[in-house]
């Protein structure tokens, strides 16, 4: 999980995406949980206000005369009037004297909407045993169902005598469980079409943000591929200095391969001239006549290293098909007559990632060698994926043994002194080959049992998105 989760997370709009997820689908949420529940706590505070408010217009009509309650017969709040209305009030007493305990309640007084319900003989002892001048909200079950109650003790005067009450009122809570689900319903109803704008309003953001950084991904592939000689955008002040010196790496780099191009190529015309008169010369020995070819063949191989020299870093893409075709007709026509028959594996839309002329040269040489040793079979295989470009040519001839192969692959080593099939082309392949970063690599063929050459590019892009 953690390699998935290393490259899942290995990109700057990801990482912002999951930051804006996580406080949509996280923090919003969390909000609408604390206004629920603040909401809830100031529905319960205001139907304990509006039951105290009850209790208080009971209290002002209630009269206590020679120890009996007298209430009217019809109250203001027509919802005590009506039977099984959902709003009860109900008055109760304890009496310390005429031979009932003090733990007694005795109901004096129910409302009209009360009369018609079945209610409990005797209330909760934490509000039976309510004091004078205090009270208490909290729930009774009736009917089946969750009601509140709210208690209020007071105690009236009657002929000097202390005589208590508590006055009890009841609402159903039904009303209120209403009233939170539809509250519920409109704040996620709200709360999905906020998270909705808002994802639409960041991500617009987000793309607005990180534009500079897609735009730099574009100028990087078009200097890659050849479209483009620097970086030509204007970017925010923090990716100003990485432009910048990218620019000045870039022109650096251009600079110093002008110069090493210029060096060696001068070289080169300097020593043909006088190669050419000591050519001229009769007297010439074999021996001084192989070593000024050799000395040509060296001039030859340095001009084509200065032209490829440099092009590791940006490279125009080139299909390698047409290419091949190309290559092939031309050995064709020079291996005319010969029985070798090469056989081709690869797909029509392979790249390469470097100049048509190297290409030519490393696959032009490969095959000429692998022609040259040959019997009768060559396999040419090129194949592609996201990161590498491999190339593979086999024959079945003697092939190139360890200690040989190890040679030829060492630096400053010829290698014109192996066998017929394998020569100085070889020392081409590996410098040019080295100077697109890549690796080659000699070993034998499983499957014709000479010679294989494998060369691997990687081609994975600088900037991914």
């Amino acid at each position: 999980m953690k390699p998935f989760f290393r490259v899942f997370f290995n990109s700057l709009k990801v990482r912002l995406m999951v930051s804006l997820l996580a406080m949509v689908v996280f923090i919003l949420p969390a909000i609408a949980f604390i206004i629920m529940s603040s909401f809830e706590k100031h529905m319960m505070r205001s139907i304990e206000n509006e039951l105290s408010a009850y209790s208080y217009s009971i209290l002002a009509v209630a009269e206590v005369e020679q120890g009996q309650l007298i209430m009217p017969e019809v109250l203001i709040e027509n919802q005590f009037n009506v039977s099984d209305s959902g709003l009860y009030a109900l008055i109760s007493t304890r009496f310390n004297s005429k031979g009932l305990t003090e733990n007694n309640d005795a109901t004096l007084w129910r409302s009209q909407s009360l009369l018609a319900v079945d209610f409990p003989d005797s209330l909760p002892e934490k509000i039976a045993s309510l004091s004078t001048g205090n009270k208490i909200f909290s729930s009774i079950e009736l009917k089946g169902s969750a009601h509140f109650i709210y208690s209020f003790a007071v105690s009236f005067a009657d002929n000097g005598q202390e005589f208590p009450l508590t006055v009890h009122i009841i609402r159903d809570k039904q009303a209120l469980f209403q009233l939170i689900a539809e509250f519920k319903q409109q704040l996620w109803f709200g709360l999905a079409i906020l998270m909705i704008i808002i994802l639409l309003v960041q991500l617009a953001w987000l793309l607005w943000t990180i534009k500079p950084l897609s735009t730099l991904e574009q100028e990087i592939k078009a200097v890659e591929q050849g479209r483009a000689e620097k970086l030509t955008s204007l970017y925010p002040k923090e990716l100003a200095q990485l432009t910048s010196q990218l620019n000045q790496l870039l022109e650096t780099e251009h600079k110093q391969r002008q110069r090493y191009r210029n060096a060696l190529s001068d070289l080169a015309h300097s020593l043909k001239t006088p190669l050419a008169v000591m050519q001229a010369q009769r007297d010439l020995s074999d021996i001084n006549q192989e070593q000024i070819n050799r000395i040509n063949s060296t001039i030859e191989h340095q001009l084509k290293r200065a032209q490829s020299a440099g092009h590791s870093s940006w490279l125009l893409g080139i299909k390698v098909k047409p290419v091949l075709d190309k290559l092939l007709t031309t050995l064709a026509k020079i291996y005319q007559g010969d029985d070798t028959g090469l056989t081709l594996k690869m797909d029509d839309g392979i790249v390469f990632k470097g100049d048509e002329a190297d290409l030519l040269e490393l696959l032009g040489n490969l095959l000429d060698n692998a022609y040259k040793a040959a019997k009768s079979a060559i396999i040419l295989t090129i194949s592609s994926d996201n990161n590498a470009l491999t190339m593979t040519v086999e024959d079945d001839g003697l092939g190139v043994d360890e200690q040989q192969a190890l040679k030829i692959l060492e630096r400053g080593v010829r290698a014109d002194t192996y066998q017929q099939g394998h020569g100085v082309g070889l020392a081409i392949v590996r410098d040019l080959v080295a100077s697109y970063r890549g690796e080659l690599t000699i070993s034998r063929s499983k499957t014709l049992g000479g010679a294989q050459f494998q060369m691997v590019f990687i081609q994975k892009a600088l900037t991914q998105g």
